[in-house]
């Protein structure tokens, strides 16, 4: 990159103490604001608890970030993840699951696996039917415009056949770039595993956030392929607020500013958000930054329900609790917390042509080598190029288990090989994406006077209802029965995880309460909804209820996770908020594009389009 560009952000480093809008957060959702907002002459002031997240202070991420293969490492250390733990959970034997959330310039997109999935339309016509008749803006229709506006697709994705992608379905000129998989790994695995969901009877499909979900198929990743940036993680950092703090003196960041609290003074009608009290540098030193117009919380599903519930906006018991008067009596902020879990399902490779032959301590020299001379290779994929969505069940319209396949079986840490009798193995990432169970955030005490974070509760009630359980053992079964279709005939060897003899609904709950696992993808706790639904938090843009002055986006105001993995759902969200602050119009709904998303049409009384080449599975929930 242009050393100038570094020399500009250092600059807009520079400490500002009232903005027209103040942002906490400078996550995927706070750097679509920061972009969007600043764009238009306004003053910006992003707030971020972590720092900048560069090799110097205000320097470009380092190598660990920008690294796609190294998509996990990030995960490892402190300056790029706040390392949250849920609370133990009963049915999981006390089992404490790990909540990585990023911390820093990006936020979790910095340190996610770079998945990128829309979700499926039924998702966002769902969140639309909460508002009643009318709608409140957020159906398939309303959304698409704003996916499209937000991202470059690479030329592979606009290859499709017209089932799977129609034209213009998809962006050709968003700031965030996303790319399909070049298989540099030259291996038959990825190929396989698309052939054989669709020889079980799924379909297959060139891309899934085309027209149709439901199948297998290329898995797109969030890595640029053009500029100079080409073959590096398109974080949110690197896709919209670096142009930005390059583009708009308007805009100014502050990490290290970790915000304690909303200030409030009296708006007439409603208690009005004037600014924010934060701590600088994680110390006692308390500052005030004040918004001209507004503040946005974009703080995660986490942190946006605790800052809101630290500042008297919340359920009045809680907040009796945690010393704060009541400003605003909402019982939803904080509940409603959602996820997605997943297992590791890996099998035995036949031949040499797994990702193994790359894992030694020279292996990973030199690819990390060829990817910082040239920036392809296998350093500049996430290597989750393939996977899939099937549905679990006939009366189900819509995908509602995904999987994530890797040429190679592992801990998603890179730590942990799975063990193979010919040293080579792949896996699927499997999870049942509609759980019913719901969780709730709080925190951990009252604010403390040094100034250092307060550490969330988060009871996540993970696998609480039977669905859950009838849920998963669906998805295991379906992925052994993908596994087992002809695609992989001398390829696939034994089931190493859970292995073969792990059959009975007994056994196979054994293995999930050994080794299910969140897939990182919480959301929901500051709900979006009318106000007259006594649970929702924000409206349909974003303003908290019952106050003035203050919206909340990110992934925390998702009424219901969409089927998927959340950053660009999110970032979708965010495009679409920063129209809704600037009343400057929304993009017209695509009704033509949406009418076009493909469902079985026997979808009521099947659970797949064909039967099985090889059936394995006896179909029941």
């Amino acid at each position: 990159g242009d050393p100038r560009r570094y020399r500009r952000v250092c600059v807009c480093m520079a400490l500002r103490r009232s903005a027209d809008y103040v942002i906490v957060g400078a996550g995927s959702a706070g750097c679509v604001l920061a972009n969007r907002l600043s764009r238009t002459g306004a003053s910006v002031l992003l707030l971020e608890s972590g720092g900048a997240g560069g090799e110097t202070s205000f320097d470009r991420p380092s190598l660990l970030s920008r690294l796609p293969t190294a998509l996990a490492l990030p995960m490892h250390f402190e300056g790029y993840n706040w390392g949250y733990l849920a609370e133990p959970e009963p049915v999981l034997r006390g089992r404490r699951v790990t909540c990585p959330r990023g911390k820093g310039l990006g936020g979790s997109s910095a340190i996610n696996g770079m998945v990128y999935v829309r979700g499926h339309d039924r998702d966002y016509d769902t969140w639309n039917a909460g508002f009643g008749d009318g709608g409140g803006g957020w159906g398939a229709a309303d959304v698409l415009p704003y996916f499209r506006r937000m991202e470059t697709v690479c030329e592979n994705a606009l290859m499709g056949d017209d089932s799977d992608i129609l034209p213009g379905r998809r962006g050709t000129d968003g700031p965030l770039q996303v790319k399909h998989g070049t298989n540099m790994l030259g291996t038959p695995l990825y190929d396989a595993f698309v052939r054989a969901g669709d020889e079980a009877g799924y379909g297959a499909t060139y891309d899934y956030n085309g027209c149709r979900q439901e199948g297998t198929s290329k898995m797109p990743m969030t890595v640029f392929h053009s500029g100079s940036y080409k073959g590096e993680r398109a974080s949110c950092r690197a896709a919209y607020l670096e142009p930005a703090m390059e583009a708009h003196p308007s805009l100014s960041v502050q990490p290290n500013a970790h915000v304690r609290r909303i200030l409030w003074e009296d708006g007439g009608d409603a208690p009005t958000a004037k600014g924010v009290e934060f701590s600088v540098g994680g110390g006692s030193q308390k500052a005030v930054a004040t918004a001209n117009k507004e503040v946005v919380l974009c703080a995660g599903s986490i942190a946006s329900p605790m800052l809101l519930q630290l500042s008297g906006v919340g359920p009045p018991k809680l907040l009796s609790e945690l010393g704060v008067g009541v400003v605003a009596p909402l019982e939803g902020v904080g509940q409603n917390l959602q996820d997605h879990m997943e297992v590791y399902q890996s099998y035995e490779v036949l031949k040499p042509v797994s990702l193994a032959s790359h894992l030694s301590l020279a292996g990973k020299g030199s690819l990390g080598a060829h990817w910082l001379v040239t920036k392809e290779g296998l350093g500049a994929t996430n290597h989750f190029e393939v996977g899939g969505f099937v549905r679990s069940r006939p009366g189900v319209e819509a995908p509602d288990i995904q999987l994530h396949f890797l040429p190679i079986g592992m801990s998603y840490d890179g730590v942990t090989l799975a063990p193979s009798s010919t040293g080579h193995s792949m896996q699927a990432h499997v999870g049942y994406n509609k759980s019913p169970s719901r969780g709730y955030v709080r925190p951990a005490s009252p604010l403390p006077s040094d100034g250092s974070p307060v550490k969330p509760i988060a009871r996540f009630n993970y696998m609480s209802t039977d669905e859950d359980w009838r849920g998963f053992r669906a998805a295991i079964r379906i992925t052994r029965e993908i596994m087992a279709q002809p695609a992989f005939d001398g390829l696939c060897g034994d089931e190493i995880q859970p292995g073969y003899a792990a059959q009975t609904d007994a056994e196979i709950d054994e293995f999930l309460i050994e080794h299910l696992e969140s897939a990182y993808h919480p959301c929901g706790t500051c709900k979006m909804g009318p106000a007259s639904d006594p649970t929702a938090v924000v409206g349909a843009d974003g303003a908290v209820h019952g106050v003035r002055k203050l919206r909340v986006v990110d992934a925390s105001l998702f009424p219901v996770i969409p089927n998927g993995n959340l950053n660009s759902p999110t970032i979708m969200t965010a495009e679409k908020m920063a129209d809704h602050i600037l009343g400057q119009g929304m993009l017209p709904p695509d009704t033509a594009q949406a009418a076009k998303t493909w469902v079985d049409p026997e979808w009521r009384s099947r659970q797949r389009e064909r039967a099985p080449k090889v059936k394995t599975w006896d179909g029941v929930f």
